[in-house]
């Protein structure tokens, strides 16, 4: 993979690869998986430590060596186990659990997939006797070239009767090349015990595909995405470009919602009934409530309430809140910011700490200047206050329920219930209107 990063974390549609392996492992099994790692991939013992037991392989010395770490961390009454690859994430429980299944029901110690592969190189081959059934798998530096040409491929995933295994394991040998031991050799030990082998052959091959580079990540996160589309579709979604949107796997869509192309969802995202996400729109670890619009829109991690209209080009960035009805318009920003239900902030402006009431209006150009240099402050604007274009708002700062302040105001202290604040710094008048100040009455805000 080229990175620093281990190559089972490294993300598929928004999960960590082995996340979908240990899936399928609890569902097929109904048990709790035990991963083997090296002391190279130490992090995805914490990265998955609530949901698989660990095994440390100490000395990484080949598939054979890892499974007999794995062997002898397993508890006694276990009968039989099945091996996973920790970057096959897109095998599923159906046919591991079918793998399984046919061990059970019969006398075979061993259990293998198999597919035919449309380009073979690097896999292991199945070479089989001739009476059909597998004699061997020869990997591809020790094949020879007409064992090459054999398109039939070891998928690398196993099921085993553990009490076989644990008094055969022994006998794996390492290769004279590497000094490791290789898994696929036990079918050898089996063969020579004459114990049967049962075998499943798999036709899609796309299920089976180990990543081992980034070209193949993305073949595999394509195969994932357009799964995740094609169920949310089959729920009542409407997503009028598939191959143009990205949905991560954590996302969760409701009934009747309308997903335009070049929409991305991440994380843990919920979108509400008969909302609308619009083209170019990007959320992220956000609820978006029911009968919303989302315009060319950036939203991380923030709620939404129902019946709200954001963009296009709004940026709610995390920590936000906005209540039912309410809007923002083109170009505006919040942060940290609860917006209440009714209010509105149409365009080119910032609300940042702030917590705004209900039927507040912001006008265009307003921001909350709410940081000092060293501590950011909060600004609070009560219900029905009328903020002019272009106020400066000055945190800490509160204005007063049904308070007003007029266009290019810079308000530096609190503005009382009712009254409005206008000038540069604002002074507090009376209000013979609405909206309008008084002939006297001036005074510095407060």
């Amino acid at each position: 993979m080229r990175s620093r990063l281990p190559k089972v974390l490294h993300p598929v549609c928004g999960r960590p690869m082995l996340a979908y392996v240990l899936d399928t492992a609890t569902v097929a099994t109904a048990s709790r998986p035990l991963v083997v790692y090296s002391p190279a991939v130490s992090a995805i013992r914490e990265v998955f430590a609530e949901r698989a037991d660990f095994v440390l392989q100490a000395e990484p010395r080949g598939t054979g060596d890892a499974l007999r770490t794995a062997v002898a961390a397993l508890p006694g009454d276990v009968k039989h186990i099945v091996v996973l690859s920790g970057d096959v994430p897109l095998a599923r429980p159906g046919m591991v659990g079918q793998l399984v299944g046919d061990l059970r029901a019969g006398s075979a110690v061993m259990g293998l997939v198999t597919y035919h592969a449309v380009e073979p190189g690097g896999l292991g081959r199945i070479i089989r006797d001739d009476d059909g059934r597998i004699g061997r798998i020869v990997e591809e530096k020790d094949a020879r070239p007409d064992e090459l040409m054999v398109d039939e491929v070891n998928a690398g995933i196993y099921a085993f009767d553990l009490a076989w295994l644990r008094g055969r394991i022994g006998h794996l040998r390492p290769s004279p090349a590497t000094g490791e031991l290789y898994l696929p050799d036990l079918l050898l030990v089996a063969r020579q015990d004459r114990r049967p082998v049962t075998e499943l052959l798999v036709q899609d091959e796309g299920r089976l595909m180990g990543i081992n580079d980034r070209v193949q990540l993305q073949i595999a996160e394509r195969v994932m995405q357009m799964e995740i589309v094609q169920a949310h579709q089959r729920t009542g979604v409407t997503i009028a470009d598939p191959a143009g949107t990205l949905i991560e796997a954590t996302v969760t869509i409701a009934e009747d919602v309308t997903i335009e192309p070049d929409v991305i969802l991440r994380g843990e995202t919920s979108i509400g009934r008969d909302t609308v996400i619009r083209a170019g729109s990007q959320i992220a670890d956000s609820i978006i409530g029911e009968r919303c619009l989302v315009w060319a829109s950036v939203i991380e991690e923030s709620t939404v309430e129902d019946d709200v209209r954001i963009g296009p080009y709004s940026h709610l960035r995390p920590g936000s809140y906005v209540a039912s009805h309410a809007e923002i318009g083109n170009f505006a920003e919040i942060k940290k910011t609860h917006l209440g239900a009714r209010s509105k902030q149409h365009h080119f402006s910032y609300l940042g700490d702030a917590d705004i009431g209900a039927d507040v209006n912001i006008g265009a150009g307003t921001i909350t200047a709410n940081y000092d240099g060293h501590v950011k402050h909060r600004t609070r604007i009560d219900d029905g206050a009328f903020i002019g274009s272009d106020t400066i708002l000055r945190a800490p700062v509160t204005i007063g329920a049904g308070a007003s302040t007029g266009a290019g105001s810079v308000v530096t202290r609190d503005v009382p219930a009712g009254k409005i604040a206008v000038g540069v710094p604002a002074r507090i008048r009376d209000k013979r209107g609405p909206g309008a100040p008084s002939e006297g009455g001036e005074g510095e805000a407060r």
